[in-house]
């Protein structure tokens, strides 16, 4: 039985293993380890891929969160409003900021943010709203700025997705993640934050660097959470392909949806007007999720679940209580199908037919 992954990292880094060979050894014999001239190449490269004129490279996606919220004023006493349906990166971050977590459900048919929730929950103690812009598409960021509020996009899923032809953090901040299975991944953690502010970009790197911009000058409390040089390598030869392998994607994305649209037990992503996603993931809703999920398994179809359980019902967030049935429904729901840029037309089909028997 040959085993389809969820996401085929070798195949990625066989499109690139030259190039990052030969960059790790330019760091090795430079010695530049933490930050150094690929790092700021490579902020330089990202920068332009998001079209806006600042990135700055940090050690993780949980820490580009936390550094970006910081960075707009987040802190003890305020609130930022974020979708229950979401990995708890995007709680934790608001929560290590002092601030208090506000969810609000999700939409039943894309499971973004639900935008009319989260302006409904403003209150004069909002100081963001934290948009998570799920499985490769964007939310609807343009009508959440009705609230009056800085929006942070927690940007992790989406890199090189747009809406109406713009990209996250145009008019403000975004944090994402480069971890190894994003679409565009590192050899371990790392992550960064694009903005269209100076300022902001300079209380990331501040923050995100002892509180300093030299060494031993400390200016205010900070982390320490930097992008290293094999990682910025590893990203510069990634993403130089990654508009390439994004419109694999969505090749790969139509695939399904034709092998699975006269089958009516598989609810098939729902795509906003406007958006060009980057379908980081290719997320279905079927009956008996669990025991298709197994199923798929059990024949060698690396299928997952993102996410199985609400903030709201995690030992972490629980406190928080409140009922959020969208979100509560959908993650019981859910299921991720193996997509990535080498996935193959015959891979697909026995993806569909297999999903199609366990479903049965």
């Amino acid at each position: 039985m040959t085993r389809i992954p969820l996401v085929d990292l070798a195949a990625a880094h066989a499109e690139v293993a030259e190039e990052v060979e030969a960059g790790f050894k330019r760091v090795i014999a430079d010695t530049a380890f933490v930050g150094g001239p690929e790092v700021a190449a490579f902020e330089r490269e990202y920068a332009d891929f998001a079209g806006l004129p600042h990135c700055v490279g940090v050690a993780n996606g949980t820490d580009a969160l936390e550094l970006a919220f910081k960075a707009v004023g987040v802190g003890p006493g305020d609130e930022v409003i974020l979708p229950a349906n979401t990995f708890i990166a995007t709680a934790e971050a608001v929560a290590r900021t002092g601030a208090a977590v506000v969810l609000v459900d999700c939409d039943p048919d894309t499971y973004l943010i639900d935008v009319d929730a989260a302006l409904a929950a403003v209150t004069p103690r909002t100081r963001a709203i934290a948009p998570v812009h799920l499985y490769g598409q964007l939310a609807p960021v343009e009508r959440l700025r009705a609230a009056g509020v800085t929006i942070v996009e927690d940007a992790a899923q989406s890199q090189g997705a747009t809406r109406h032809g713009l990209g996250s953090g145009v008019d403000g901040i975004a944090a994402t993640s480069f971890y190894p299975g994003k679409n565009l991944g590192a050899y371990g953690d790392a992550g960064a934050v694009t903005t269209s502010s100076e300022e902001w970009a300079t209380a990331v790197r501040t923050l995100g660097s002892h509180g300093g911009l030299r060494k031993y000058h400390h200016d205010v409390v900070g982390v320490n959470s930097r992008l290293d040089g094999l990682q910025a390598v590893v990203l510069r030869a990634k993403l130089a392909r990654l508009a390439v392998w994004n419109e694999q994607r969505r090749a790969a994305a139509a695939r399904y949806d034709e092998l699975l649209k006269d089958f009516d037990q598989v609810v098939r992503p729902v795509v906003l007007d406007g958006n060009v996603p980057v379908w980081h993931i290719y997320c279905v809703r079927v009956p008996n999720r669990d025991d298709v999920l197994a199923k798929l398994n059990a024949a060698g179809v690396g299928a997952a679940i993102h996410y199985p359980i609400p903030v709201h019902h995690t030992g972490a967030f629980a406190s928080l209580g409140g009922r959020f049935p969208n979100a509560e429904r959908v993650a019981g729901e859910i299921l991720s199908l193996p997509i990535y840029p080498q996935i193959t037309p015959d891979q697909q089909a026995r993806v569909a037919d297999l999903l199609r028997k366990a479903c049965m």
